[in-house]
């Protein structure tokens, strides 16, 4: 089940700490806005790793950011509630360009990735999940290593990782509305 539909956009993939991300990530990001965008954090917030979507949610939220969003640290989207939420934002929000944001796991050399896909994020799949799609677009920030071998690396990841991460895809979201 895929929420949202998908709309074909130039892909991007920049680090976080690369001194142009948010300029690149906002003009990429600037095309997706429409009068019905609504942002979709995903993730948890009893797991640093998965804390991104939750993180940005609530920045967000306290910039008063001027489309709606959904998943906070107090209110996060994850894989317990992640159907349930869907369908009530899906009631709310008719026909609505959903931007979805995760954590997610990734080869080694691209931890600290930021990337802008034009497919929507399927959440848990790095940790074995089965969860429906979610979004017309993803942002995703890759936090950590895939390693079949161990399906929880996303346990061992530094706090400030995920926040300055956090802190690049929040800047670009609201400089994104500016352009």
């Amino acid at each position: 089940m895929i929420i949202g539909k998908i709309n074909p956009i130039r892909e991007i993939k920049i680090n976080f700490q690369d001194k142009y991300a948010v300029k690149l990530l906002s003009e990429n990001l600037s095309k997706r806005f429409k009068h019905n965008t609504i942002i979709v954090c995903i993730g948890t917030d009893r797991c640093i790793g998965d804390a991104l979507g939750p993180l940005v949610g609530t920045f967000l939220t306290k910039a008063n950011f001027i489309y709606p969003v959904y998943g906070t640290l107090k209110n996060p989207i994850h894989a317990v509630n992640l159907n349930e939420e869907i369908t009530k934002i899906n009631n709310i929000h008719r026909n609505s360009n959903i931007i979805a944001i995760d954590a997610c796991l990734g080869d080694k050399k691209y931890i600290g990735s930021i990337q802008i896909r034009h497919s929507p994020i399927s959440p848990g799949r790095g940790v074995g999940k089965n969860l429906p799609s979610v979004g017309d677009i993803s942002i995703v920030g890759i936090v950590d290593k895939f390693s079949i071998d161990d399906f929880f690396p996303i346990h061992n990841i530094r706090l400030s990782l995920v926040m300055e991460m956090a802190e690049v895809i929040v800047k670009s979201l609201i400089q994104a509305t500016n352009l």
